[in-house]
């Protein structure tokens, strides 16, 4: 199955070049998204390496939410929204964390999931790494554990696995 996850996601992503600025090599997987067969296919393959080791997803803002609500409609779990600062109503957990030029927070409902529960966070790419370091170190802040990372793709030029040592990572691409 692996196999045929990495080349279904091959198969739908489309390369735009110097988006969102120039220079930069856009992985677009909007027409993965556009194609149910070809989601629920991508969402297995970011649940199977975790099999019986989470308890509820967590999807990262944006595309974050895309993939994990695939994947945990596809699993029978809830979803956890990991949002930017100031989206969601309610008591929640916030993180402020690094940017290249600056700072952002990310925030999760403090009332959703049990304290102590497996998170697997899902997302669509891991580049840099910063985002995903942060939703973690968000999980563990919120009491909650991280069951593993899983991406669509992972681009391992940019390093952002290793930022997430310690957890368990998985992508169904990496170039």
């Amino acid at each position: 199955m692996t196999a045929d996850a990495a080349e279904t996601v091959r198969a739908r992503t489309r390369t735009v070049l110097g988006f969102p600025r120039p220079g930069v090599v856009f992985a677009d997987l909007t027409p993965l998204i556009a194609d149910g067969a070809a989601l629920g296919v991508v969402a297995d393959a970011l649940l199977a390496p975790f099999a019986g080791r989470y308890d509820v997803i967590a999807g990262v803002e944006a595309r974050g939410f895309v993939f994990g609500a695939a994947a945990a409609g596809r699993a029978g779990r809830g979803l956890v929204l990991i949002r930017k600062s100031g989206k969601l109503p309610g008591d929640t957990h916030g993180l402020d964390y690094e940017l290249e030029y600056g700072t952002d927070r990310l925030e999760v409902h403090a009332d959703q999931v049990a304290p102590g529960s497996r998170v697997l966070l899902v997302d669509d790419v891991l580049a840099t790494g910063g985002t995903i370091e942060a939703a973690a170190a968000l999980v563990e802040l919120a009491g909650w554990r991280v069951a593993g990372v899983s991406v669509v793709l992972e681009i391992e030029a940019l390093g952002g696995r290793a930022r997430l040592a310690g957890h368990e990572v998985h992508a169904v691409v990496q170039r």
